[in-house]
Protein backbone atom coordinates (compact mmCIF):
# COMPACT_ATOMS: atom_id res chain seq x y z
CA UNK A 1 0.00 0.00 0.00
CA UNK A 2 1.45 3.45 -0.73
CA UNK A 3 -0.40 4.94 2.15
CA UNK A 4 -0.04 4.14 5.93
CA UNK A 5 -3.36 2.24 6.93
CA UNK A 6 -3.24 4.19 10.02
CA UNK A 7 -3.44 7.40 7.95
CA UNK A 8 -6.64 6.51 6.52
CA UNK A 9 -9.59 8.64 6.54
CA UNK A 10 -12.34 6.40 8.07
CA UNK A 11 -15.41 6.20 5.60
CA UNK A 12 -17.91 7.13 8.64
CA UNK A 13 -15.33 9.90 9.46
CA UNK A 14 -15.62 11.13 6.18
CA UNK A 15 -19.35 10.82 6.48
CA UNK A 16 -19.72 12.70 9.21
CA UNK A 17 -17.31 15.47 8.06
CA UNK A 18 -19.00 16.19 5.06
CA UNK A 19 -22.52 16.71 7.39
CA UNK A 20 -20.73 19.11 9.73
CA UNK A 21 -19.50 21.27 6.15
CA UNK A 22 -23.20 20.58 4.73
CA UNK A 23 -24.96 21.66 7.85
CA UNK A 24 -22.83 25.44 7.53
CA UNK A 25 -24.06 27.50 4.79
CA UNK A 26 -22.16 30.83 4.09
CA UNK A 27 -23.47 33.81 2.95
CA UNK A 28 -20.92 35.23 0.46
CA UNK A 29 -22.01 39.07 0.75
CA UNK A 30 -22.30 39.33 4.73
CA UNK A 31 -18.30 37.49 4.68
CA UNK A 32 -16.79 39.97 1.93
CA UNK A 33 -13.91 42.13 2.87
CA UNK A 34 -13.96 45.60 1.93
CA UNK A 35 -11.58 45.36 -1.36
CA UNK A 36 -13.64 42.92 -2.04
CA UNK A 37 -17.02 44.44 -2.32
CA UNK A 38 -15.02 47.36 -3.56
CA UNK A 39 -14.06 45.44 -6.88
CA UNK A 40 -17.80 44.04 -6.89
CA UNK A 41 -19.79 47.20 -5.93
CA UNK A 42 -21.78 46.59 -9.67
CA UNK A 43 -22.32 43.05 -9.14
CA UNK A 44 -23.65 43.41 -5.55
CA UNK A 45 -25.92 46.35 -6.19
CA UNK A 46 -27.09 44.04 -9.49
CA UNK A 47 -27.50 40.92 -7.04
CA UNK A 48 -29.19 42.92 -4.88
CA UNK A 49 -31.92 44.28 -7.35
CA UNK A 50 -32.34 41.03 -8.62
CA UNK A 51 -33.40 39.33 -5.72
CA UNK A 52 -36.06 41.27 -5.36
CA UNK A 53 -37.37 40.80 -9.65
CA UNK A 54 -35.55 37.52 -10.15
CA UNK A 55 -39.06 35.16 -10.31
CA UNK A 56 -40.03 37.90 -13.29
CA UNK A 57 -37.21 37.65 -15.03
CA UNK A 58 -37.29 33.74 -14.81
CA UNK A 59 -41.41 34.66 -16.30
CA UNK A 60 -39.73 36.56 -18.75
CA UNK A 61 -36.73 34.34 -20.28
CA UNK A 62 -39.05 31.41 -20.74
CA UNK A 63 -41.54 33.84 -22.68
CA UNK A 64 -39.11 35.23 -24.78
CA UNK A 65 -37.34 31.71 -25.74
CA UNK A 66 -41.51 30.83 -26.75
CA UNK A 67 -41.33 27.34 -25.38
CA UNK A 68 -44.81 27.14 -24.89
CA UNK A 69 -45.35 27.19 -28.68
CA UNK A 70 -42.89 25.02 -29.92
CA UNK A 71 -42.01 23.11 -26.80
CA UNK A 72 -37.95 23.07 -25.65
CA UNK A 73 -35.30 21.77 -29.03
CA UNK A 74 -32.23 20.71 -27.47
CA UNK A 75 -30.32 23.73 -28.75
CA UNK A 76 -33.65 25.90 -27.16
CA UNK A 77 -33.24 24.15 -23.81
CA UNK A 78 -29.43 24.86 -23.69
CA UNK A 79 -29.35 28.69 -24.84
CA UNK A 80 -32.97 28.88 -22.42
CA UNK A 81 -30.50 27.77 -19.11
CA UNK A 82 -27.71 29.96 -20.36
CA UNK A 83 -29.69 32.68 -20.22
CA UNK A 84 -31.21 31.68 -16.96
CA UNK A 85 -28.04 32.25 -15.10
CA UNK A 86 -25.19 29.63 -13.30
CA UNK A 87 -27.91 27.89 -11.50
CA UNK A 88 -29.30 26.49 -14.58
CA UNK A 89 -26.14 26.09 -16.22
CA UNK A 90 -25.28 23.77 -13.57
CA UNK A 91 -28.80 22.31 -13.67
CA UNK A 92 -28.37 21.65 -17.09
CA UNK A 93 -24.62 20.15 -16.62
CA UNK A 94 -26.48 17.91 -14.07
CA UNK A 95 -29.17 16.81 -16.69
CA UNK A 96 -26.52 16.11 -19.70
CA UNK A 97 -25.14 12.73 -17.86
CA UNK A 98 -29.03 11.65 -17.37
CA UNK A 99 -29.79 9.88 -20.20
CA UNK A 100 -32.31 7.81 -18.46
CA UNK A 101 -34.33 10.97 -18.00
CA UNK A 102 -33.53 12.60 -20.80
CA UNK A 103 -33.25 12.09 -25.34
CA UNK A 104 -29.81 11.77 -25.84
CA UNK A 105 -29.80 14.26 -28.16
CA UNK A 106 -30.55 16.80 -25.62
CA UNK A 107 -27.78 15.23 -23.58
CA UNK A 108 -25.80 15.88 -25.96
CA UNK A 109 -26.37 19.30 -26.32
CA UNK A 110 -26.29 20.41 -22.51
CA UNK A 111 -23.03 18.55 -22.73
CA UNK A 112 -22.19 22.16 -24.32
CA UNK A 113 -23.13 24.03 -21.06
CA UNK A 114 -19.72 22.73 -19.94
CA UNK A 115 -17.16 24.45 -22.65
CA UNK A 116 -16.79 28.36 -23.37
CA UNK A 117 -17.29 29.71 -19.90
CA UNK A 118 -16.06 33.01 -19.28
CA UNK A 119 -13.73 33.51 -16.35
CA UNK A 120 -14.03 36.18 -14.20
CA UNK A 121 -11.63 38.98 -13.34
CA UNK A 122 -8.57 37.76 -11.66
CA UNK A 123 -8.18 40.51 -9.25
CA UNK A 124 -11.15 39.28 -8.04
CA UNK A 125 -10.07 35.61 -7.42
CA UNK A 126 -6.76 37.55 -6.02
CA UNK A 127 -9.19 39.22 -3.43
CA UNK A 128 -11.46 36.05 -2.50
CA UNK A 129 -7.85 34.34 -1.80
CA UNK A 130 -6.56 37.32 0.34
CA UNK A 131 -9.60 37.21 2.18
CA UNK A 132 -10.33 33.53 2.99
CA UNK A 133 -6.28 32.92 4.09
CA UNK A 134 -6.08 36.59 5.74
CA UNK A 135 -2.73 36.63 3.59
CA UNK A 136 -1.54 38.91 0.60
CA UNK A 137 -0.89 37.15 -2.59
CA UNK A 138 3.19 37.96 -2.38
CA UNK A 139 3.15 36.23 1.20
CA UNK A 140 1.55 32.72 -0.08
CA UNK A 141 2.97 32.86 -3.65
CA UNK A 142 6.45 33.49 -5.10
CA UNK A 143 4.18 32.95 -8.82
CA UNK A 144 0.79 33.59 -9.07
CA UNK A 145 -0.80 33.48 -13.07
CA UNK A 146 -3.63 35.77 -14.05
CA UNK A 147 -5.14 33.75 -17.23
CA UNK A 148 -7.03 31.24 -15.81
CA UNK A 149 -5.93 27.36 -16.95
CA UNK A 150 -9.48 26.66 -16.79
CA UNK A 151 -13.27 28.29 -16.21
CA UNK A 152 -16.34 26.65 -15.27
CA UNK A 153 -19.89 28.24 -14.13
CA UNK A 154 -18.82 27.52 -10.65
CA UNK A 155 -15.18 28.83 -10.46
CA UNK A 156 -11.91 29.22 -12.17
CA UNK A 157 -8.48 27.68 -11.79
CA UNK A 158 -5.57 30.01 -11.39
CA UNK A 159 -1.84 28.10 -11.69
CA UNK A 160 0.47 29.16 -8.94
CA UNK A 161 3.50 28.48 -7.70
CA UNK A 162 4.48 28.54 -3.25
CA UNK A 163 7.42 30.16 -1.85
CA UNK A 164 8.72 27.19 -1.12
CA UNK A 165 8.59 26.22 -4.78
CA UNK A 166 5.82 24.02 -5.27
CA UNK A 167 3.90 24.19 -8.00
CA UNK A 168 -0.26 24.17 -7.17
CA UNK A 169 -3.45 25.10 -8.79
CA UNK A 170 -5.95 26.98 -7.01
CA UNK A 171 -9.61 26.76 -7.68
CA UNK A 172 -11.67 30.26 -6.76
CA UNK A 173 -15.33 30.03 -6.34
CA UNK A 174 -17.34 32.37 -8.10
CA UNK A 175 -18.24 35.40 -5.88
CA UNK A 176 -21.76 35.54 -5.11
CA UNK A 177 -22.35 32.42 -6.91
CA UNK A 178 -23.34 30.38 -3.76
CA UNK A 179 -26.17 33.31 -2.58
CA UNK A 180 -27.53 33.63 -6.66
CA UNK A 181 -27.88 29.89 -6.70
CA UNK A 182 -29.76 29.72 -2.96
CA UNK A 183 -32.39 32.20 -4.06
CA UNK A 184 -32.51 30.77 -7.61
CA UNK A 185 -33.54 27.15 -5.81
CA UNK A 186 -35.85 29.09 -3.44
CA UNK A 187 -37.68 30.27 -6.24
CA UNK A 188 -38.08 27.09 -8.12
CA UNK A 189 -39.04 25.11 -4.90
CA UNK A 190 -41.92 27.99 -4.62
CA UNK A 191 -42.78 27.08 -8.36
CA UNK A 192 -42.21 23.92 -8.25
CA UNK A 193 -44.96 23.36 -4.90
CA UNK A 194 -47.87 24.78 -7.32
CA UNK A 195 -47.23 22.16 -10.05
CA UNK A 196 -48.08 18.45 -10.70
CA UNK A 197 -46.64 16.33 -13.21
CA UNK A 198 -48.47 12.72 -13.96
CA UNK A 199 -45.79 10.04 -14.87
CA UNK A 200 -48.23 7.76 -16.28
CA UNK A 201 -51.41 8.05 -18.16
CA UNK A 202 -53.61 5.30 -16.70
CA UNK A 203 -56.01 5.05 -14.37
CA UNK A 204 -53.62 4.59 -11.59
CA UNK A 205 -51.43 7.74 -12.77
CA UNK A 206 -48.62 9.06 -9.93
CA UNK A 207 -47.75 12.44 -9.16
CA UNK A 208 -44.22 13.28 -9.50
CA UNK A 209 -43.06 15.36 -6.38
CA UNK A 210 -41.29 17.98 -8.74
CA UNK A 211 -40.57 19.63 -5.15
CA UNK A 212 -38.14 16.20 -4.65
CA UNK A 213 -36.77 16.41 -7.74
CA UNK A 214 -35.10 20.19 -7.39
CA UNK A 215 -34.05 19.79 -4.01
CA UNK A 216 -32.03 16.62 -4.82
CA UNK A 217 -30.24 18.87 -7.49
CA UNK A 218 -30.08 21.59 -5.02
CA UNK A 219 -28.29 19.43 -2.62
CA UNK A 220 -25.98 17.88 -5.50
CA UNK A 221 -25.17 21.81 -6.23
CA UNK A 222 -24.97 22.87 -2.29
CA UNK A 223 -21.87 19.93 -2.48
CA UNK A 224 -20.14 21.51 -5.39
CA UNK A 225 -20.17 25.80 -3.75
CA UNK A 226 -18.56 23.95 -1.07
CA UNK A 227 -14.75 23.56 -1.83
CA UNK A 228 -14.55 22.06 1.55
CA UNK A 229 -16.36 19.11 0.42
CA UNK A 230 -13.86 18.48 -2.89
CA UNK A 231 -10.95 18.76 -0.96
CA UNK A 232 -12.22 16.12 1.39
CA UNK A 233 -13.44 13.82 -0.99
CA UNK A 234 -9.89 14.11 -2.52
CA UNK A 235 -8.14 13.09 0.69
CA UNK A 236 -10.27 10.19 1.10
CA UNK A 237 -9.90 9.19 -2.75
CA UNK A 238 -6.06 9.66 -2.33
CA UNK A 239 -5.71 7.55 0.91
CA UNK A 240 -8.45 4.93 0.83
CA UNK A 241 -8.68 4.23 -3.28
CA UNK A 242 -5.45 4.71 -4.50
CA UNK A 243 -3.16 1.60 -3.86
CA UNK A 244 0.00 1.68 -5.58
CA UNK A 245 1.04 5.36 -6.38
CA UNK A 246 3.73 4.04 -8.64
CA UNK A 247 0.96 3.58 -10.80
CA UNK A 248 -1.51 5.66 -10.68
CA UNK A 249 -2.42 8.56 -8.16
CA UNK A 250 -4.33 11.74 -7.52
CA UNK A 251 -3.30 15.31 -6.25
CA UNK A 252 -2.31 16.63 -2.51
CA UNK A 253 -4.74 19.01 -1.07
CA UNK A 254 -3.00 21.63 0.90
CA UNK A 255 -5.32 22.23 3.60
CA UNK A 256 -3.99 25.62 5.15
CA UNK A 257 -4.92 26.75 1.13
CA UNK A 258 -8.38 25.80 1.59
CA UNK A 259 -11.64 26.89 2.41
CA UNK A 260 -15.32 27.18 1.93
CA UNK A 261 -14.45 29.16 -1.34
CA UNK A 262 -10.93 28.26 -2.35
CA UNK A 263 -9.14 24.79 -2.97
CA UNK A 264 -5.85 24.51 -3.44
CA UNK A 265 -3.85 21.36 -4.61
CA UNK A 266 -0.68 20.46 -6.08
CA UNK A 267 -0.08 20.79 -9.87
CA UNK A 268 -0.52 18.03 -11.79
CA UNK A 269 2.27 18.70 -15.26
CA UNK A 270 0.87 16.48 -17.79
CA UNK A 271 -2.10 16.89 -20.37
CA UNK A 272 -5.35 14.37 -20.40
CA UNK A 273 -5.73 11.21 -21.84
CA UNK A 274 -7.98 12.06 -24.84
CA UNK A 275 -4.78 13.20 -26.04
CA UNK A 276 -3.61 9.76 -27.09
CA UNK A 277 -1.08 11.01 -30.06
CA UNK A 278 1.16 12.93 -27.69
CA UNK A 279 0.53 9.61 -25.52
CA UNK A 280 2.68 7.48 -28.19
CA UNK A 281 4.63 10.67 -29.26
CA UNK A 282 5.97 10.41 -25.94
CA UNK A 283 6.89 6.81 -25.44
CA UNK A 284 3.97 5.33 -23.83
CA UNK A 285 1.82 2.47 -24.50
CA UNK A 286 -2.31 3.26 -24.22
CA UNK A 287 -2.95 0.02 -23.47
CA UNK A 288 -1.21 0.07 -20.46
CA UNK A 289 -2.47 3.40 -19.37
CA UNK A 290 -5.79 2.64 -20.08
CA UNK A 291 -5.56 -0.77 -18.34
CA UNK A 292 -3.84 0.71 -15.11
CA UNK A 293 -7.22 3.24 -15.63
CA UNK A 294 -9.30 0.69 -15.23
CA UNK A 295 -8.43 -1.82 -12.83
CA UNK A 296 -8.03 1.62 -10.23
CA UNK A 297 -11.41 2.15 -11.04
CA UNK A 298 -12.65 -1.70 -10.71
CA UNK A 299 -10.70 -1.18 -7.17
CA UNK A 300 -12.67 1.89 -6.23
CA UNK A 301 -15.99 0.14 -6.80
CA UNK A 302 -15.81 -3.53 -5.79
CA UNK A 303 -12.74 -3.15 -3.29
CA UNK A 304 -13.58 0.45 -1.56
CA UNK A 305 -17.17 1.16 -2.37
CA UNK A 306 -16.45 4.78 -3.26
CA UNK A 307 -15.63 5.94 -6.80
CA UNK A 308 -14.82 8.91 -8.75
CA UNK A 309 -18.52 9.95 -10.34
CA UNK A 310 -17.28 11.98 -13.13
CA UNK A 311 -14.41 9.96 -15.36
CA UNK A 312 -14.41 11.94 -18.31
CA UNK A 313 -11.46 12.22 -20.37
CA UNK A 314 -10.55 16.08 -19.14
CA UNK A 315 -10.72 14.50 -15.20
CA UNK A 316 -7.98 11.89 -16.29
CA UNK A 317 -4.28 13.43 -16.63
CA UNK A 318 -1.14 11.71 -17.34
CA UNK A 319 2.13 13.33 -16.13
CA UNK A 320 5.44 11.60 -16.91
CA UNK A 321 3.65 8.03 -17.84
CA UNK A 322 1.39 7.97 -15.08
CA UNK A 323 -1.99 8.48 -14.42
CA UNK A 324 -3.85 11.47 -12.62
CA UNK A 325 -7.38 11.14 -11.17
CA UNK A 326 -8.52 15.04 -11.11
CA UNK A 327 -11.59 16.66 -9.78
CA UNK A 328 -13.29 15.13 -7.16
CA UNK A 329 -16.36 17.42 -6.71
CA UNK A 330 -18.80 14.48 -7.17
CA UNK A 331 -17.92 10.89 -5.69
CA UNK A 332 -20.36 8.05 -5.65
CA UNK A 333 -21.02 5.50 -2.76
CA UNK A 334 -21.92 1.78 -3.22
CA UNK A 335 -22.46 -0.54 0.10
CA UNK A 336 -21.33 -3.54 0.35
CA UNK A 337 -25.02 -5.05 -0.06
CA UNK A 338 -25.50 -3.07 -3.64
CA UNK A 339 -22.38 -4.46 -4.24
CA UNK A 340 -23.87 -8.31 -3.82
CA UNK A 341 -26.59 -7.13 -5.71
CA UNK A 342 -24.76 -5.66 -8.82
CA UNK A 343 -22.72 -8.72 -8.69
CA UNK A 344 -25.80 -11.41 -8.74
CA UNK A 345 -26.69 -9.15 -11.95
CA UNK A 346 -23.90 -9.71 -13.88
CA UNK A 347 -23.26 -13.74 -12.82
CA UNK A 348 -27.21 -13.89 -13.21
CA UNK A 349 -26.70 -12.30 -16.70
CA UNK A 350 -23.47 -14.31 -18.31
CA UNK A 351 -25.61 -17.71 -16.89
CA UNK A 352 -28.66 -16.46 -18.59
CA UNK A 353 -30.91 -16.38 -15.07
CA UNK A 354 -34.18 -14.59 -15.79
CA UNK A 355 -34.89 -15.57 -12.27
CA UNK A 356 -31.91 -14.29 -10.73
CA UNK A 357 -31.72 -11.14 -12.83
CA UNK A 358 -34.86 -9.99 -11.59
CA UNK A 359 -34.16 -10.85 -8.36
CA UNK A 360 -31.41 -8.51 -8.39
CA UNK A 361 -33.30 -5.87 -9.92
CA UNK A 362 -35.97 -5.62 -7.08
CA UNK A 363 -33.69 -5.80 -4.40
CA UNK A 364 -31.59 -3.01 -5.76
CA UNK A 365 -34.47 -0.81 -6.49
CA UNK A 366 -37.86 -0.39 -5.29
CA UNK A 367 -41.06 -1.64 -7.31
CA UNK A 368 -44.22 -0.57 -6.84
CA UNK A 369 -48.26 -2.37 -6.57
CA UNK A 370 -47.62 -2.16 -10.47
CA UNK A 371 -45.39 -4.37 -10.77
CA UNK A 372 -45.64 -7.83 -12.39
CA UNK A 373 -42.97 -10.30 -11.18
CA UNK A 374 -43.95 -12.78 -13.95
CA UNK A 375 -44.35 -10.17 -16.28
CA UNK A 376 -40.95 -8.95 -15.22
CA UNK A 377 -39.32 -12.68 -15.52
CA UNK A 378 -40.55 -13.10 -18.98
CA UNK A 379 -39.32 -9.32 -20.01
CA UNK A 380 -36.12 -10.45 -18.47
CA UNK A 381 -35.77 -13.70 -20.33
CA UNK A 382 -36.29 -11.61 -24.05
CA UNK A 383 -33.51 -9.38 -22.57
CA UNK A 384 -31.04 -11.99 -22.27
CA UNK A 385 -31.80 -13.86 -24.85
CA UNK A 386 -30.87 -10.77 -26.74
CA UNK A 387 -27.13 -11.59 -25.58
CA UNK A 388 -27.40 -15.76 -25.99
CA UNK A 389 -25.55 -15.32 -29.38
CA UNK A 390 -22.40 -13.76 -27.80
CA UNK A 391 -19.17 -15.59 -28.22
CA UNK A 392 -17.54 -13.77 -24.73
CA UNK A 393 -18.20 -10.68 -22.72
CA UNK A 394 -15.52 -8.37 -24.75
CA UNK A 395 -19.45 -8.46 -27.37
CA UNK A 396 -20.89 -6.89 -24.58
CA UNK A 397 -21.62 -2.63 -25.33
CA UNK A 398 -21.35 -1.53 -21.23
CA UNK A 399 -23.63 1.28 -21.65
CA UNK A 400 -26.03 -0.66 -23.93
CA UNK A 401 -26.12 -3.19 -20.81
CA UNK A 402 -26.89 -0.41 -18.14
CA UNK A 403 -29.53 1.96 -20.21
CA UNK A 404 -31.19 -1.51 -21.20
CA UNK A 405 -31.58 -2.90 -17.33
CA UNK A 406 -32.42 0.98 -16.71
CA UNK A 407 -35.09 1.04 -18.89
CA UNK A 408 -36.40 -2.69 -18.08
CA UNK A 409 -36.81 -1.57 -14.59
CA UNK A 410 -38.39 1.35 -15.44
CA UNK A 411 -40.88 -0.31 -17.92
CA UNK A 412 -42.02 -2.11 -14.63
CA UNK A 413 -42.46 0.56 -12.36
CA UNK A 414 -38.89 -0.35 -10.03
CA UNK A 415 -37.05 3.30 -9.34
CA UNK A 416 -33.32 2.15 -9.02
CA UNK A 417 -31.84 4.37 -6.52
CA UNK A 418 -29.61 7.32 -7.00
CA UNK A 419 -26.35 5.62 -6.55
CA UNK A 420 -26.76 3.01 -9.10
CA UNK A 421 -27.96 5.65 -11.49
CA UNK A 422 -24.49 7.53 -10.40
CA UNK A 423 -22.73 4.03 -11.05
CA UNK A 424 -24.28 3.37 -14.14
CA UNK A 425 -23.47 6.93 -15.91
CA UNK A 426 -19.96 6.38 -14.26
CA UNK A 427 -19.47 2.87 -15.99
CA UNK A 428 -20.37 4.91 -19.07
CA UNK A 429 -18.14 7.37 -18.71
CA UNK A 430 -14.77 5.37 -18.34
CA UNK A 431 -15.73 2.67 -20.78
CA UNK A 432 -15.52 6.35 -23.30
CA UNK A 433 -12.28 6.93 -21.81
CA UNK A 434 -11.08 3.52 -23.12
CA UNK A 435 -12.91 2.91 -25.86
CA UNK A 436 -11.15 5.89 -27.81
CA UNK A 437 -7.82 5.45 -25.80
CA UNK A 438 -7.66 1.51 -26.21
CA UNK A 439 -10.38 0.19 -27.53
CA UNK A 440 -9.11 -3.30 -27.51
CA UNK A 441 -9.18 -3.20 -23.29
CA UNK A 442 -12.69 -4.49 -22.37
CA UNK A 443 -13.69 -3.08 -19.03
CA UNK A 444 -16.71 -5.16 -18.59
CA UNK A 445 -14.32 -8.85 -18.47
CA UNK A 446 -11.60 -6.50 -15.62
CA UNK A 447 -15.42 -6.09 -13.60
CA UNK A 448 -16.53 -9.71 -14.35
CA UNK A 449 -13.10 -11.06 -13.38
CA UNK A 450 -13.25 -9.18 -10.25
CA UNK A 451 -16.97 -10.41 -9.63
CA UNK A 452 -15.64 -13.92 -10.03
CA UNK A 453 -12.71 -12.91 -7.79
CA UNK A 454 -15.24 -11.92 -5.23
CA UNK A 455 -17.22 -14.98 -5.47
CA UNK A 456 -14.78 -17.49 -4.79
CA UNK A 457 -13.46 -15.70 -1.79
CA UNK A 458 -17.45 -15.78 -0.90
CA UNK A 459 -16.98 -19.87 -1.09
CA UNK A 460 -15.44 -20.76 2.12
CA UNK A 461 -14.60 -24.43 2.51
CA UNK A 462 -14.87 -24.48 6.51
CA UNK A 463 -17.92 -22.74 6.70
CA UNK A 464 -19.08 -25.76 4.49
CA UNK A 465 -17.36 -28.43 6.17
CA UNK A 466 -19.25 -26.80 9.06
CA UNK A 467 -22.30 -27.08 8.23
CA UNK A 468 -22.10 -30.46 6.28
CA UNK A 469 -20.88 -31.43 10.05
CA UNK A 470 -23.86 -29.92 12.27
CA UNK A 471 -26.21 -31.83 9.04
CA UNK A 472 -24.71 -35.69 9.84
CA UNK A 473 -24.06 -34.44 13.66
CA UNK A 474 -27.85 -33.93 13.71
CA UNK A 475 -28.64 -37.05 12.01
CA UNK A 476 -26.64 -38.95 13.95
CA UNK A 477 -28.13 -37.85 17.16
CA UNK A 478 -32.13 -38.91 15.39
CA UNK A 479 -30.49 -42.16 14.27
CA UNK A 480 -28.98 -43.05 17.94
CA UNK A 481 -32.12 -42.47 19.62
CA UNK A 482 -33.88 -45.17 17.48
CA UNK A 483 -33.08 -47.96 19.63
CA UNK A 484 -34.36 -46.35 22.71
CA UNK A 485 -37.60 -45.75 20.49
CA UNK A 486 -37.80 -49.41 19.44
CA UNK A 487 -37.12 -50.48 23.08
CA UNK A 488 -40.03 -48.45 24.54
CA UNK A 489 -42.53 -49.72 21.81
CA UNK A 490 -41.90 -53.70 22.29
CA UNK A 491 -41.85 -52.95 25.99
CA UNK A 492 -45.57 -51.39 25.53
CA UNK A 493 -46.19 -53.91 23.40
CA UNK A 494 -45.49 -56.94 25.56
CA UNK A 495 -48.02 -55.07 28.61
CA UNK A 496 -50.53 -54.46 26.18
CA UNK A 497 -50.66 -50.68 25.89
CA UNK A 498 -49.73 -50.92 22.30
CA UNK A 499 -51.30 -52.51 19.14
CA UNK A 500 -49.78 -53.40 15.79
CA UNK A 501 -52.04 -53.99 12.55
CA UNK A 502 -50.09 -55.93 10.20
CA UNK A 503 -51.43 -56.43 6.10
CA UNK A 504 -48.78 -58.96 4.45
CA UNK A 505 -49.57 -58.47 0.92
CA UNK A 506 -46.54 -59.88 -0.86
CA UNK A 507 -42.20 -59.17 0.19
CA UNK A 508 -40.62 -58.49 -2.97
CA UNK A 509 -42.06 -54.88 -3.13
CA UNK A 510 -40.58 -54.29 0.09
CA UNK A 511 -37.21 -55.85 -0.21
CA UNK A 512 -37.31 -54.44 -3.47
CA UNK A 513 -37.41 -50.92 -2.15
CA UNK A 514 -34.91 -51.83 0.94
CA UNK A 515 -32.08 -52.34 -1.83
CA UNK A 516 -32.92 -49.06 -3.17
CA UNK A 517 -32.37 -46.91 0.18
CA UNK A 518 -29.44 -49.03 0.71
CA UNK A 519 -27.83 -48.19 -2.19
CA UNK A 520 -28.20 -44.69 -1.53
CA UNK A 521 -27.41 -44.50 1.72
CA UNK A 522 -23.97 -46.36 1.21
CA UNK A 523 -23.45 -43.62 -1.70
CA UNK A 524 -24.37 -41.00 1.14
CA UNK A 525 -21.33 -42.84 3.67
CA UNK A 526 -19.05 -42.71 0.37
CA UNK A 527 -19.63 -39.45 -0.25
CA UNK A 528 -18.87 -38.04 3.50
CA UNK A 529 -15.58 -40.07 3.37
CA UNK A 530 -14.69 -38.35 -0.55
CA UNK A 531 -15.26 -35.22 1.35
CA UNK A 532 -13.47 -35.32 4.80
CA UNK A 533 -10.38 -36.92 2.49
CA UNK A 534 -10.51 -33.86 -0.17
CA UNK A 535 -10.97 -31.68 2.93
CA UNK A 536 -7.40 -33.21 3.96
CA UNK A 537 -5.97 -33.39 0.85
CA UNK A 538 -6.49 -29.74 0.41
CA UNK A 539 -4.33 -28.89 3.34
CA UNK A 540 -1.41 -30.64 1.47
CA UNK A 541 0.95 -29.30 -0.59
CA UNK A 542 0.35 -30.80 -3.81
CA UNK A 543 0.45 -30.24 -8.33
CA UNK A 544 -1.09 -28.92 -10.23
CA UNK A 545 -3.03 -25.89 -8.20
CA UNK A 546 -5.96 -24.13 -8.80
CA UNK A 547 -5.36 -19.96 -8.93
CA UNK A 548 -6.09 -19.42 -5.56
CA UNK A 549 -3.85 -22.48 -4.07
CA UNK A 550 -5.51 -25.60 -3.50
CA UNK A 551 -4.54 -28.77 -5.04
CA UNK A 552 -6.71 -29.41 -7.96
CA UNK A 553 -7.29 -32.75 -6.88
CA UNK A 554 -8.97 -31.85 -3.72
CA UNK A 555 -11.04 -29.37 -5.63
CA UNK A 556 -12.06 -32.24 -7.82
CA UNK A 557 -13.00 -34.69 -4.67
CA UNK A 558 -15.17 -31.71 -2.88
CA UNK A 559 -16.97 -31.16 -5.50
CA UNK A 560 -17.72 -34.37 -6.52
CA UNK A 561 -18.76 -35.41 -2.97
CA UNK A 562 -20.43 -32.48 -2.91
CA UNK A 563 -22.64 -33.25 -5.85
CA UNK A 564 -22.45 -37.10 -4.81
CA UNK A 565 -24.32 -36.58 -1.46
CA UNK A 566 -26.97 -34.27 -3.37
CA UNK A 567 -28.38 -36.53 -5.54
CA UNK A 568 -28.22 -39.42 -2.98
CA UNK A 569 -30.22 -37.77 -0.23
CA UNK A 570 -32.56 -36.37 -3.30
CA UNK A 571 -33.28 -39.58 -4.14
CA UNK A 572 -33.87 -40.60 -0.71
CA UNK A 573 -36.39 -37.86 -0.01
CA UNK A 574 -38.19 -38.82 -3.09
CA UNK A 575 -38.67 -42.59 -2.15
CA UNK A 576 -41.52 -42.97 -0.21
Amino acid sequence: MANNENNKIDKDELQKELDEIKTDPDSETEEMSADLKGLLKKEISDFRKREKTRGAEMLSIFAAHNYYANGFTPVELRTTLEDLGPTYVKIGQIMSSRVDLLPEAYCEELEKLRQNVKPFDSEVAKAIIEQETGKKIDEIYQEFRDEPIGAASMGQVHYAVLKDGTRVVTKVMRPLIADMMREDYRILKKLAGLVNVVSDSDEDDQMIDLVSVIEEMEKVTEEELDCRIEANNTKFFKENCIDDEEKITCPTVYDDLTTSRIFTMSFVDGYTVSHKDKIIEDGYDPLEIGKTVAENYVHQVLDVGYFHADPHQGNIMLSKGKPYWIDFGMIGHVSEKDINTIQSLILSLLAMDAEGLVNGIISLGAASSKTNRDKLIEDAQTFLNKYDGTKGISDIDMSELVDEITELASDHHISLPGQFTMLGRSLIAIEGVLEQLCPELDLFELLSNKLVERNKKDFDIKEIAANIGKEILGTGRKIGKIPGFLADSLGAISKGKAKINMEITGYEEPLERIGIYLKYVVLSLIACVLFIGSCILASVDLEPKTVNGMPLIAVIGIIFAIALAIYSVGKLTKKK
